[in-house]
């Protein structure tokens, strides 16, 4: 299966699990999809992950989500960037979700990582999502 947005296939995975209440969910596995994973997981908005292949030998994410009271971590979740409409931002301009209280995913030269983190290492980069 041809996609043409890898990266919001699996927001819309994990967004359509948590409606149903399921506590795993998995999605084919690349590079860029396990470093979105790493900073979710380590924003505490997934529990983890782990590789596996399917019943065809093809590698897979299987995804552990996260719930707190019966509700799931993770409120809102959205592709920013698509690719028919790259949005980049400088480390000025990065933007915050919710007054800081979520989190943007960015791409950097540096590697995918949190707004925060890009802001540390003052780097701007493609906006991947938004997670709040």
């Amino acid at each position: 299966m041809n996609l043409s947005d890898p990266v919001g296939d699996m927001l819309t995975r994990i967004r359509n699990a948590q409606m149903r209440g399921k506590s795993t969910v998995s999605t084919p596995a690349s590079k860029l999809r396990g470093w979105i994973l790493d900073v979710l997981k380590d924003e505490g908005f997934i529990r983890g992950y782990e590789g596996m292949d399917d019943e065809n030998g093809k590698p897979q994410f299987s995804i552990s989500l996260k719930y707190f009271e019966g509700q799931p971590v993770i409120r809102e979740l959205t592709r920013v960037s698509k690719p028919g409409r790259r949005v980049y931002s400088n480390v000025k301009e990065m933007p915050r979700v919710r007054n800081g209280l979520g989190v943007s995913i960015v791409s950097t030269p540096k590697g995918v990582m949190s707004d925060a983190s890009a802001r540390d290492a003052n780097v701007g980069g493609e906006v991947l999502c938004t997670v709040f």
